[in-house]
């Protein structure tokens, strides 16, 4: 696979032989150098939201550096990625320069629409952790990781994927700041994080992240979270009332309806009693691979109405 070069001559994405990776990833790096392609496409859309042409050119680099095979997506990895010495242009790109994320989020939800926008898609709710040393980070705290399993200093976000029979792509993304961070807002100064952000948990942020996709009309059937999410009875009732489908897991702690009594049984009760008839399989659909378990079984009983971080979220 040949080098490709920006339009910038200081610019360049290395790429990496498909016979040097194994096997399993070998079509991950080929889905990464095609969407590489579409990068000047992409960065030419998103140019009138930097006012500076430097910035525009490190926010073309960035996102070359994030589709390039590298690992570890740190700034000094990036800029090695680029061809830059530095990491400096592109962390002067996230935390200083003159820029609106929220803005470059909707041409980036708009453009993934376009592309792979479809009414069967399935919008998809979950967390994750970024391990961090110290204690500068935006939103860093001792708190449960998934990522390695148990409370860890780390950063959590929480993320709208999109998924759908023509591909995948994140939609949306939300900082979690624990109450240490928002009750010191000298410490939110610090680490620019702005004054009229105010503490919100993690379920909070994901009702936002969905009420944003429903104002932008997203074209989805579908929404799916873990029991973390499925557990909120609120979440899935606000899903109710927006007459939006569901398969939300939930703990064995939590009350369901049961149709045929409409009577609220518990989950971790009702499982035992159901008769082994009362399993279904179920198949995943087409496109949806890595994002749902295919031929899982389910019982009969619905659970309700449906049958590295910054400041600045980034991506």
């Amino acid at each position: 696979m040949p080098a490709r070069h920006s339009r910038h001559p200081h610019l360049a994405v290395p790429s990496m032989p498909l016979s040097a990776v194994p096997a399993a990833e070998a079509e991950l790096v080929a889905a990464l150098a095609t969407a590489a392609e579409e990068v000047p496409t992409v960065a030419q859309r998103l140019a009138p939201r930097f006012v500076r042409s430097e910035a525009r050119r490190h926010a073309q680099a960035y996102l070359w550096g994030l589709l390039s095979p590298v690992e570890r997506k740190n700034g000094w990895q990036l800029a090695e990625a680029v061809g830059d010495r530095t990491p400096y242009a592109i962390q002067h790109l996230l935390g200083r320069a003159d820029w609106d994320p929220d803005a470059v989020r909707d041409d980036l939800r708009a453009y993934v629409i376009e592309h792979v926008g479809d009414p069967h898609a399935v919008l998809v709710l979950d967390e994750t952790a970024v391990v961090k040393k110290g204690a500068a980070s935006a939103g860093v705290d001792k708190q449960y990781a998934g990522v390695v399993g148990k409370l860890e200093n780390a950063q959590v976000g929480v993320f709208l994927a999109y998924a759908s029979p023509q591909g995948v792509a994140f939609l949306d993304r939300a900082l979690y700041l624990p109450e240490a961070w928002t009750d010191d807002r000298a410490r939110c100064q610090a680490a620019g994080i702005p004054d009229d952000v105010a503490f919100a948990t993690k379920l909070a942020l994901a009702r936002q992240l969905l009420e944003r996709a429903r104002a932008a009309r997203v074209p989805a059937a579908w929404v799916t979270a873990d029991r973390v999410y499925g557990d909120d009875r609120r979440l899935r009732m606000w899903l109710e009332a927006q007459e939006q489908a569901y398969v939300l897991a939930v703990s064995g702690k939590e009350y369901v309806n049961v149709a045929a009594t409409w009577t609220q049984r518990r989950v971790s009760t009702l499982l035992k009693e159901l008769p082994e008839e009362g399993w279904a399989r179920s198949h995943r659909p087409a496109g949806l691979r890595g994002l749902c378990a295919g031929g899982h079984r389910a019982r009969g009983a619905g659970t309700g109405g449906g049958p590295a971080l910054d400041h600045r979220g980034g991506l």
